[in-house]
């Protein structure tokens, strides 16, 4: 099979589940993650203030003048949202990063569960847009700080958990710590889907096939309607050189989905596996 055609699959996925990938899917980055944990053994984390008090400088006059001004009105006020409009000044600036921080901020003064997990949530997404690997250790500590906080405030918030296991198993320094968390909630929810995902993305990641494609199963059996696990199911049996299955979960999806586009690119790849 061609290098083009090996990739194929993939390609549809990012066309057809961006979503899923973007929110779900683990995160990587240049390097092997051997590499980067032991890079992070070794270096002093910088502090996320450190790099929004960097960026502070750069801006342009009148933007640093709404900017304080926003900043001072959020701190001298009492009301938990009022760093609201610090966190929309960052997201115009498109730094997902620095608005986590003032997510945070407003945690911080509401002290409820769900507003942590929004906080980790936000720290946790924004590792992938950032621009600065030295930023990103700061990213991930801050995200466990929120999501250990949301299960601190709610034992029974589960997706904090499944959250908080990734960014171990990502941040590279203590990874089977995260997979001790996952297999802890498997325990008590095995049908939650979002769990038996970051498992499969997980198992894709390390490239153990065999446990992704029974994870992604797994996926199916609880909630059928996923069918963009036909195609994850597809990828992994592409990557085992398993030319018919490929084929058999890509008709699936195509059999399924009401994506006229995506179904027109699925059943033309089906035709050049066809071929081979």
């Amino acid at each position: 099979m061609t290098t083009i055609s090996k990739t194929q699959i993939g390609l549809l996925i990012t066309a057809v589940v961006l979503f899923v990938l973007l929110f779900l899917a683990p995160k990587t980055h240049t390097g092997k993650l051997e590499t980067k944990v032991d890079k992070k053994e070794t270096m002093e984390v910088v502090s996320l203030e450190t790099f929004i008090t960097m960026a502070t400088k750069s801006l342009k006059p009148e933007e640093k003048t709404t900017y304080d001004a926003l900043v001072n009105t959020a701190k001298n006020s009492k009301v938990d949202t009022a760093f609201v409009p610090v966190v929309q000044f960052w997201d115009k600036q498109k730094r997902p990063d620095f608005a986590a921080y003032f997510v945070e901020q407003i945690a911080e003064r509401s002290q409820t569960s769900l507003a942590y997990n929004k906080a980790g949530d936000r720290y946790y997404y924004s590792v992938r847009f950032t621009k600065d690997e030295n930023e990103i250790p700061a990213l991930y500590q801050s995200a466990m700080r929120c999501y250990q906080k949301a299960v601190d405030k709610d034992a029974k918030n589960v997706d904090a958990k499944i959250q908080l296991a990734a960014c171990f198993v990502e941040e590279g320094k203590d990874p089977m710590k995260g997979i001790a968390l996952l297999r802890d909630v498997e325990k008590t929810d095995s049908n939650n889907v979002k769990l038996q995902l970051t498992f499969a993305f997980f198992s894709v990641k390390s490239q153990q096939w065999d446990k992704a494609i029974k994870r992604f199963n797994k996926v199916l059996e609880i909630d059928p309607l996923y069918i963009e696990a036909y195609l994850h199911l597809a990828d992994a049996y592409e990557q085992q050189s398993q030319t018919n299955k490929t084929i058999e979960m890509l008709q699936k999806y195509a059999n399924l989905t009401e994506d006229a586009m995506a179904k027109q690119e699925v059943l033309k790849y089906i035709e050049q596996l066809k071929r081979k």
